[in-house]
């Protein structure tokens, strides 16, 4: 049975919406960052996330070289799609007959990538009317718009039925909502023994308070960046029970020190560089079990 996909027409935000996810939908409405399109155009999966792992400076060649560039774009898009990888790899068993959701999609790269790794039904919310339809087209032209779909949604109020989610993740999208109000939703559609994973970035409470980086990055992105202690309290009051915690912060650096030697810069990658050097920033993933 095929499903059809109707095109968002508009960025009208269902309920409970407030003044604040309007304003996100406007700003991802119209973003069209050459970093993320550029990146995509590698091999049509386009992420809004970054990357993990060590840059491979034998496929980069000669800097002088005129295909440099070209390159350094691929080795980018390699460690973003290494991280989404990295995330997908910790859902658990995953079979054909099961249901993902994707929770602040983007433009639908880490969708795809799931349902050819698992041949199976994902599910995509965003508040962006132009990324759902850029995320929707894709699959069309990929041939799986049967099995992967982007909607405009509130990702805190979802169409999804209680307890029929076998897995979840925010990949990099916690930070524009409220940790108990979004994992109060994830408990809500996860079946019990469903698996939710997030990467995300997050100030140290060891450093005390967020530091002048991480409102750098607040700023650049409209965001609130939430400490690690937040993310772990409000599982734990949502029925949520990490089972690994990870630090990715090592691994995220060669991603932006590489990127800030590319044409592709927008002048918050030394945010990103110093905090995660001075430890007031992190890096990680946490996956939870629903119980």
């Amino acid at each position: 049975m095929t499903t059809e996909i109707t095109p968002t027409v508009s960025a009208t935000i269902p309920a409970p919406a407030t003044p604040y996810q309007g304003d996100i939908a406007r700003y991802w409405n119209t973003e069209a960052r050459p970093v993320n399109l550029r990146l995509g155009d590698v091999d049509g999966l386009y992420h809004h996330h970054y990357g993990i792992g060590a840059v491979d400076h034998s496929a980069l060649g000669d800097p002088e070289h005129s295909a440099y560039e070209k390159k350094l774009i691929a080795e980018l898009h390699r460690l973003e799609s290494a991280q989404a990888d990295f995330l997908l790899g910790h859902l658990g068993p995953i079979t054909p007959k099961d249901t993902l959701v994707d929770a602040g999609c983007g433009r639908g790269g880490s969708m795809v990538m799931a349902h050819q790794r698992f041949g199976c039904k994902v599910e995509g919310v965003t508040l962006s009317s132009a990324q759902a339809d850029f995320g929707n087209g894709r699959a069309q032209e990929l041939r799986i718009q049967d099995h992967v779909r982007s909607r405009v949604c509130n990702m805190l109020d979802t169409p999804f039925e209680k307890g029929s989610v076998t897995a979840s993740w925010n990949n990099e999208s916690t930070m524009y909502v409220d940790l108990h109000d979004l994992f109060a939703e994830h408990s809500r559609f996860l079946k019990v023994g469903g698996r939710y994973v997030t990467i995300t970035g997050c100030w140290n409470p060891r450093y005390g308070q967020p530091s002048k980086w991480v409102s750098q990055i607040n700023a650049h992105f409209e965001c609130n960046i939430h400490s690690r202690r937040e993310y772990l309290r409000a599982m734990a009051d949502n029925r949520l029970v990490p089972q690994t915690v990870i630090d990715l912060t090592p691994d995220t650096l060669p991603y932006w020190e590489l990127r800030a030697t590319s044409s592709l810069v927008t002048g918050i990658e030394e945010a990103f560089i110093e905090s995660y050097r001075d430890g007031s920033f992190q890096y990680v993933l946490i996956a939870a079990d629903r119980v």
